[in-house]
């Protein structure tokens, strides 16, 4: 499964650190099989269910957010080359933006050909499941804080410079389709 979802998401071999690395690919799997998915269903996937139909695969959002989140975080760094308090944390941020919404496999269920919430889904958010998703994975507290509070669950609760960048990585991976 790993193999796959580096073919399918060539930004896992931009990790130094391979141990997490590995967790990040644990999450993914074991969301993956909890929610009954294979890797080949991503590409098709809708990164949303609130636009019908979704503008974005679940592929290309999540791409986008690693790569907008990594260029947020390296023009940071470029333009506070002293402040260390804008300097992210290259593999965390990574782990982070990959992960960001990894819950989603747990939300979605496909219902007479159509993806629709499923009771996962309904009870918890995207943001809630994939939390304990990276929990079960080992992951550390700053890749779950930032899966947790990426979305409106964390306003005015982020507390790392790398939840404030997937934040604004992912909202920028949304917001303009909408209009």
């Amino acid at each position: 499964m790993n193999e796959k979802l580096i073919e399918l998401i060539p930004e896992f071999d931009l990790f130094a650190d391979d141990e997490l690395k590995k967790k990040t690919l644990l999450a993914y799997a074991n969301a993956l099989a909890e929610g009954g998915w294979e890797p080949d269903a991503i590409p098709s996937m809708p990164f949303t269910l609130l636009i019908d139909p979704s503008p974005a695969t679940m592929l290309e959002h999540i791409r986008g957010v690693v790569n907008v989140a990594l260029a947020i975080a390296e023009a940071l760094k470029k333009a506070h080359p002293d402040n260390p308090k804008m300097h992210a944390h290259h593999d965390i941020l990574l782990s982070g933006a990959l992960l960001h919404d990894v819950g989603k496999f747990l939300e979605y269920e496909i219902r007479d050909g159509k993806y629709v919430k499923s009771r996962s889904g309904k009870l918890l958010r995207h943001p809630l499941s994939g939390t304990g998703i990276a929990k079960v994975a080992g992951l550390p507290d700053e890749v779950q804080h930032m899966i947790a509070y990426h979305s409106h669950e964390g306003d005015n609760a982020r507390a790392t410079l790398e939840a404030i960048i997937v934040n604004h990585a992912d909202f920028l991976n949304f917001e303009p389709l909408k209009l």
